[in-house]
C-alpha cells in the first residue's frame, strides 16, 4: 500500500498588507521550505495556493490557505479530503505569542491553545492528533492590543534577523520530519536556543524582505486574527 500524501500547511493571512507580519509565520516558513524544495507554490486549490513535489518517492503537498486565518480550517479540511491525507500525515506551522521571539516547539499532536487558525482547523477535521510547528513571536507590550500586535511588521534589523533564523531553522524542521519523521524533528530541534542579534549586528534587509515563493491571492476580505 502506498504511503499517504503529506500535507504541510503554514498558516497567514493573504494580502500584501500583511506580507511578513509575526501572524504571517506560516507564509514565510512555507515559503522558505518551498525555496529549499525548489517547489514554488503558485497554484489554487480548494481555496489554497498549493505546490506539489515527491520526496523521496513520498507524495507531498505545501499549502497556505487563503480563507484568512479564522477560516484556515475549511481549506485544511478540503484538501485532505482530495488527497486524502490521514490527520497524522497533516503538519501545521503557525505563530505562537505565548513563546519568546525566535522559540520553535514541536508537537505531536494537542490543543489549539489561543491560536484561531489552529481552532478553525481542529473543528473542520474533527482532530488534535496531527504534527505542528509553533513559532514564537513573543507576547504583546502593555501598550499593545493582541490583534494589532500579531498583525505588526517586526521594527528593527535584530528583530528581523531572530525572526528569520527561527523560520529557517522551521523550514530545516519540517524537511527533517519529512525525512525522519515527527518525533526525530522534536529531538532536533525543540532542544535549540533561539540565536540572539547584539544591536546592529544584523544588516537592514533580511530574506524576509524579499520576494516570496508563496504568491498570496488578491482579496478584498478583511483579515482576522
Amino acid at each position: 500500500m502506498p504511503t499517504p500524501t503529506t500535507l504541510i500547511v503554514g498558516l497567514g493571512n493573504p494580502g500584501p498588507k500583511y506580507e511578513h507580519t509575526r501572524h504571517n509565520v506560516g507564509f514565510d516558513v512555507l515559503s522558505l521550505l518551498a525555496g529549499k524544495l525548489q517547489c514554488p507554490v503558485k497554484k489554487l486549490r480548494h481555496r489554497a495556493l498549493i505546490g506539489e513535489l515527491l520526496f523521496e518517492g513520498h507524495k507531498v503537498v505545501l499549502a497556505a490557505p487563503q480563507t484568512y486565518m479564522n477560516a484556515s480550517g475549511e481549506a485544511v479540511s478540503a484538501l485532505m479530503r482530495w488527497y486524502h491525507v490521514p490527520a497524522e500525515r497533516l503538519l501545521v506551522i503557525y505563530d505562537d505569542v505565548d513563546l519568546p521571539p525566535g522559540t520553535l516547539r514541536i508537537r505531536k499532536d494537542g490543543s489549539a491553545g489561543t491560536h484561531n487558525g489552529m481552532r478553525s482547523i481542529i473543528q473542520e477535521i474533527a482532530a488534535t492528533n496531527f504534527p505542528r510547528i509553533r513559532v514564537g513571536i513573543g507576547g504583546k507590550g502593555e501598550e499593545w492590543d493582541l490583534a494589532d500586535w500579531v498583525l505588526s511588521h517586526y521594527q528593527t534589523p535584530e528583530e528581523r534577523q531572530v525572526a528569520f533564523d527561527a523560520y529557517n531553522q522551521a523550514a530545516d524542521a519540517v524537511i527533517e520530519f519529512l525525512k525522519n519523521g515527527i518525533e526525530s524533528a522534536m529531538m532536533k530541534y525543540n532542544t535549540r536556543k533561539p540565536k540572539q542579534v547584539t544591536p546592529g549586528g544584523a544588516s537592514g534587509e533580511t530574506p524576509l524582505a524579499r520576494e516570496s515563493s508563496v504568491k498570496p491571492a488578491a482579496t478584498k476580505e478583511a483579515a482576522h486574527e
